[in-house]
């Protein structure tokens, strides 16, 4: 065989020749075949007594060969009993000119045989092209591989699926990556070769020009960075993609960046959807049980779908508690249901009605699950729908080597962090906005805080919060980066330092601790390394500083009860029985309960709501004369609201005693709830003299939602003996924020009976 060092110099002429990608590929897959058809020629492949055959597999076998790759190699016999003198005489040479190989010497059964028992293997061979020798032999074995893989292809779905999903987990994302891994991350060019073998095993269609497309940019992208490197590497870092390119024309690395990006979400979504449609579906017996998550939308089988009668066209937040449903849950969209949703759904009017508001606010608390269905919303046109400006950071590079997402998949990851941390703020719902939007100022030649606080003030009003809270989020976008540069390059001992972050920020104490969650959530999401130990102490330091000087409050009490509101309460008096009066606003119910002297309204009252899935938005308790009185905004969780006169009898019964309501709340909760990704420590805060009344203290739970939480504390209240003077409850998306005004039924208030109310508040909602 030719000397290896002819082959090495001749690729080191073609990688110093300025050929473009596809050319250079083209080069070295006719000079390694050249090279190959050879030395097979003097190691006696052509003229073996029994048949042997030198086949191609990987990036040769394709034609897609990359500088700086090894060969896959198979050398094909039928018994031939010289066969070991043979490979000997083939691979030293190669081994020679230290050029990589991957090589096995097999039967077409031995092959076959492996391929059953060993995935990589079985789709390896898919790309099986003959070098050299008996054609004969390798068409056998390319032909029995293929007929193989389509006979078994169906049944190796769930090895094949798992194999995806722990290189994913290696290797991370081709789209919205710093650093993407073009090779094995998740859209990279192991990802297309899935789809070639799904398509191969004729379980889904070949890939379209889109796809097609990606593939070419990603084999360009590395076989310029193999050019630039000399060597074996897969993933591109900033200073490489620079001069990659330049190389393929694309002017800097940031236009590069944001094409991968593109192409790599093309191919990571084609996978998922393809790898979810051939999934076995039972084709005898039950049919998947349809079990409904919201309003207008359910699960079937591992998908979330369309109700049956979902109305998407007369249904502007309907896509939103979809989106919400399915971050919930961690299930996918259908397919199906997001063509009809990117066909029928309408715009959402400004602003937008409450229920929309708050499907938002569910959906950006809802954890890991967020990312896959805002990618989801957003490869079907419907996350520009509802956030035009998205358009500005999508795919956008990160300027800073920290960073290791785009800007908008930083935007989504932050907002993972700070669902965490929902149970710290007072204004939950604030800060998932607020963090959604902390970076929405990026990718123009402008400070991005101060452009993207104008930017948040109109997608603020936008949403319809009241202005207080519009002013609220854009001052939290204007400074999301004050407490992190303050904390670590001022001296935070210093007065004056806390003087000028109390007055920056006016004296808010809502937006103190906004800032706080946001800064921990920002760091958290950038990158390893960045939020530490000593910067977490740093904040804390200076954020308690601050609230000592703001001295704020952590709530604000109820407004006192109406005219109408006291007369009910009258009547419950007089009467001795439970009173309820409902009115309506389309699907918003105000429920007003009213109690008799000595009778439990709270309890009752929420019990009997979330058992005719009635989710509460808001609730006000006051006493008045002897009597209590609830006033609760809520909304059917599916369907219409409950007929008034079912409420009356539920809630008459439950005063009573007579309506087991945990039982049956068990029951729904059994039947209905679906496990959160999120896990929110509860919190419990104290504040005294924030009410009047002798011995009485506020408590204020943050926890996450959940079906008849407001009962179960209200339950766990009552065996704490404390009596509720008033209460406030406030549900944000998926965390509540509620407040009660609290005194011992008997004594004063000690640490003892606080310690009790806390240990049973918490165990309920846990």
């Amino acid at each position: 065989m030719t000397d290896g060092g002819e082959l090495a110099r001749a690729t080191a002429l073609l990688l110093d020749g300025r050929h473009g990608a596809p050319a250079l590929r083209a080069a070295l897959v006719d000079l390694y075949e050249f090279w190959l058809g050879k030395g097979a020629t003097a190691a006696g492949v052509d003229t073996a007594d029994s048949g042997v055959a030198l086949v191609a597999v990987g990036g040769l076998g394709r034609r897609e060969l990359v500088p700086c790759s090894d060969l896959d190699l198979v050398l094909l016999h039928n018994g031939n009993s010289r066969i070991g003198e043979i490979a000997d005489a083939l691979w030293y040479p190669l081994w020679d000119a230290r050029v990589g190989l991957d090589h096995s010497v097999r039967t077409p059964g031995e092959a076959l045989k492996v391929a059953s028992e060993d995935l990589r293997t079985a789709l390896g061979l898919l790309d099986a092209r003959h070098i050299a020798g008996d054609p004969a032999l390798t068409e056998r074995l390319a032909s029995a591989a293929r007929d193989q893989w389509r006979r078994t292809a169906r049944k190796r779905l769930p090895e094949l699926a798992e194999s995806v999903h722990t290189r994913w987990r290696r290797s991370g994302e081709i789209a919205q990556s710093a650093e993407p891994d073009l090779k094995h991350g998740r859209g990279g060019l192991r990802d297309f070769a899935v789809l070639e073998a799904l398509a191969a095993g004729q379980l889904t269609d070949r890939p379209g020009e889109e796809l097609l497309a990606a593939k070419q940019l990603l084999l360009d992208v590395r076989t310029e960075l193999r050019r630039e490197q000399r060597r074996e590497r897969d993933i591109l870092s900033a200073p490489e993609a620079d001069v990659v390119a330049s190389e393929l024309g694309l002017g800097d690395r940031f236009a590069l960046a944001r094409k991968l990006s593109g192409a790599g979400r093309a191919i990571s979504y084609a996978v998922d959807v393809a790898l979810r449609s051939t999934e076995d579906k039972p084709r005898f017996g039950r049919r998947p049980v349809r079990r409904p998550l919201a309003e207008g939308v359910v699960l079937h089988g591992d998908e979330v779908a369309l109700a049956r009668d979902a109305l998407p066209a007369k249904d502007p937040a309907l896509l939103l508690r979809v989106a919400a449903a399915s971050a919930r849950t961690g299930k996918p969209v259908s397919p199906g249901t997001l063509r009809t949703l990117a066909e029928s759904a309408p715009e959402l009017r400004e602003p937008w009605p409450d229920d929309a508001r708050n499907a938002l606010v569910e959906l950006l608390g809802a954890g890991e699950g967020l990312v896959d269905a805002v990618e989801a919303l957003d490869r079907t046109g419907l996350w520009a729908r509802l956030f035009p400006e998205w358009g500005a950071v999508r795919d956008l590079p990160p300027r800073s080597p920290v960073h290791q997402w785009t800007v908008d998949r930083h935007l989504v990851q932050a907002c993972v962090e700070a669902a965490k941390l929902t149970t710290t703020v007072s204004r939950p719902d604030l800060l998932l906005i607020s963090t959604l939007l902390h970076d929405i100022g990026k990718g123009r030649d402008v400070d991005h805080s101060e452009l993207g606080a104008k930017i948040a003030s109109s997608v603020a009003q936008r949403l319809g919060l009241p202005p207080a809270d519009v002013a609220t989020v854009s001052a939290a976008v204007r400074h999301h980066l004050l407490l992190p540069h303050t904390a670590t390059r001022r001296d935070i001992a210093d007065p004056a330092t806390v003087s000028r972050v109390v007055k920056t920020l006016d004296g808010n104490v809502v937006l103190l601790e906004l800032l706080h969650a946001l800064t921990r959530a920002d760091s958290l999401a950038t990158g390893p390394g960045v939020w530490t130990d000593w910067k977490d102490r740093l904040l804390a330091e200076l954020v308690s500083s601050c609230e000592e000087a703001m001295h704020g409050k952590g709530f604000t009490p109820p407004e006192p009860l109406d005219d109408d509101q006291r007369e009910l309460v009258a009547e419950a008096a007089r009467t001795g029985v439970g009173q309820i009066r409902i009115t309506s606003q389309g699907k918003v119910v105000t429920v007003v309960l009213a109690v008799p002297p000595n009778r439990e309204l709270l309890a009752p009252a929420a019990g009997v709501l979330a058992l005719n899935s009635l989710e509460v938005h808001s609730a006000v308790l006051r006493e008045h004369g002897a009597g209590r009185a609830g006033v609760f905004s809520a909304s059917p969780k599916f369907g219409s609201p409950p007929e008034p006169a079912l409420l009356r009898e539920q809630f008459a019964r439950a005063v009573a005693g007579t309506l087991p309501l945990t039982q049956r709340l068990a029951a729904k909760e059994r039947d209905y709830a679906t496990s959160s990704p999120v896990v929110v420590a509860p919190v419990v805060r104290w504040f005294d003299d924030e009410t009047s009344g002798p011995d009485a203290v506020v408590l204020e739970l943050r926890a996450a939602d959940r079906i008849g939480l407001l009962f179960r504390v209200a339950s766990a209240l009552r065996r704490a003996e404390a009596d509720v003077h008033w209460a406030k409850a406030a549900t944000l998306g998926g965390a509540v924020v509620d407040s009660f005004a609290l005194s011992p039924k008997s004594g004063r208030v000690t640490p003892q009976w606080r310690a009790t109310v806390t240990d049973e508040v918490l165990a309920a909602v846990s």
